[in-house]
């Protein structure tokens, strides 16, 4: 509700990471990196749904769901060569740092 408010994403999943049950994840960390906040803000609200969520399971590219507006280039290049690497560090962060069970949830404010 603020402007001032920062929100970050850590990826904690309960499945062994790959291309095709990342791409959520991949997409929120992309539009985090190649996006500015208005555009962010509805991207998100989009990629949370659940049936954005079985469309691309069932193969739609992720790239149908960018809003007018979204630099879509800067996107489709980053989300393409985004690694695995990153999610399996937030992985390692969440369960070996936070002592996160795979897949649990928390919610961190000023680093707590």
């Amino acid at each position: 509700t603020s402007s001032h408010t920062r929100v970050g994403i850590l990826n904690n999943p309960s499945s062994k990471i790959k291309e095709d049950n990342t791409a959520i994840a991949r997409g929120i960390l992309t539009a985090f990196l190649t996006q500015n906040n208005s555009n962010l803000k509805s991207f998100l609200s989009k990629l949370t749904k659940e049936e954005t969520a079985k469309s691309l399971a069932a193969g739609t590219k992720i790239t149908k769901f960018l809003n007018p507006g979204m630099d879509d280039n800067t996107f489709e290049k980053k989300y393409n060569t985004l690694g695995l690497d990153i999610i399996k560090t937030h992985q390692m962060f969440c369960q070996e740092v936070l002592k996160l069970l795979p897949g649990q949830m928390a919610v961190m404010s000023n680093g707590r």
